[in-house]
């Protein structure tokens, strides 16, 4: 298993799909579950307990509200863990931004935009492809690709312009 993740509620699973999709599409090997570092947290020991069994290379931890989640990951591993803080009210991310953020030193977790599964998905591949070419190479493929569209948008805006569109 490469990566797993752990989101802190059901709630968190829409988010959080957009991580798995980027892996599944890379043909990265993903874990998820729902663990909560407060409500559950022995289920959260045993989660990454069975994830080093299984030799997992990254863990990635999504939680809203001031939740710990991926402190408590990272406080039971050494292997790297990336933070999604998510989105929920009253503070809009904030409060899971500066959580998930503000790590004693020693224990850090690298820290992703609030609702920034894509990105946690896109750094654990780049993690991953440090050891594996053939991912390097699908990723600088994605970049090239993101890049062409780019330069299709910005061709489509100028003509657009010089038609004096409004």
């Amino acid at each position: 298993m490469d990566v797993a993740i752990i989101i802190g509620s059901d709630s968190d699973w829409s988010v959080m799909k957009k991580a798995v999709a980027f892996l599944r599409e890379f043909d990265i090997s993903v874990e998820v579950t729902v663990a909560s570092a407060h409500r559950t947290p022995d289920r959260v020991i045993n989660f990454i307990r069975n994830c080093h069994a299984q030799d997992v290379k990254i863990f990635i931890a999504a939680a809203g509200m001031a939740a710990h989640l991926a402190g408590v990951v990272a406080a039971n591993t050494t292997r790297p863990v990336i933070g999604v803080p998510i989105n929920s009210e009253p503070f809009k991310g904030m409060d899971a931004l500066l959580s998930t953020v503000q790590m004693p030193p020693g224990i850090p977790v690298a820290t992703m935009a609030v609702n920034g599964a894509k990105n946690a998905a896109i750094f654990a591949a780049e993690i991953l492809a440090l050891q594996n070419d053939n991912l390097k190479n699908k990723l600088a493929k994605y970049r090239a690709e993101m890049a062409a569209e780019v330069e299709r948008k910005a061709e489509t805006v100028k003509l657009d312009f010089l038609k004096g569109a409004d």
